[in-house]
């Protein structure tokens, strides 16, 4: 196992990443976050740091087409994240980690209808969780 480089602002990062799993963010949420608890971590540093964490599996990367930013969501305790798919609220933003199972018949359907292959690690399905659905 490589020896970690740890830092004060890396430590930072990853209480920030453990604390909001169940969660998508940008490099800008936690740039915003960090400000708001005045440790001051320099914006440069934490991209260099999500950039590191993704390498090292730590972080599931999605670019989605309604935030001009790439997000994140730490996977740390969830290595399967890259192999299935994930949910996410659009009212909260909880992010759950679906049985790619109940995804067989149509990833059969859509490689044999369109010739296109599911990459069930970066794909997200969106809707609305049971608790922000009892809000209303």
């Amino acid at each position: 196992m490589k020896n970690e480089y740890k830092t004060k602002s890396r430590n930072l990062i990853i209480e920030y990443l453990k604390a909001h799993s169940d969660e998508r963010f940008t490099a800008r949420d936690i740039v915003e976050a960090l400000s708001k608890d005045e440790a001051s971590v320099n914006r440069s540093t934490i991209y260099r740091n999500l950039e590191r964490l993704s390498q090292e599996g730590k972080l599931v990367r999605y670019k989605e087409t309604d935030v001009a930013a790439t997000c994140y969501q730490f996977s740390e305790g969830h290595e399967a994240c890259h192999t299935h798919m994930h949910a996410q609220c659009e009212e909260c933003g909880k992010i759950f980690h679906l049985k790619n199972d109940v995804f067989k018949s149509a990833s059969k359907k859509l490689q044999s209808e369109y010739g296109l292959e599911i990459d069930y690690g970066k794909t997200v399905i969106m809707g609305i969780c049971d608790d922000c659905k009892k809000k209303k």
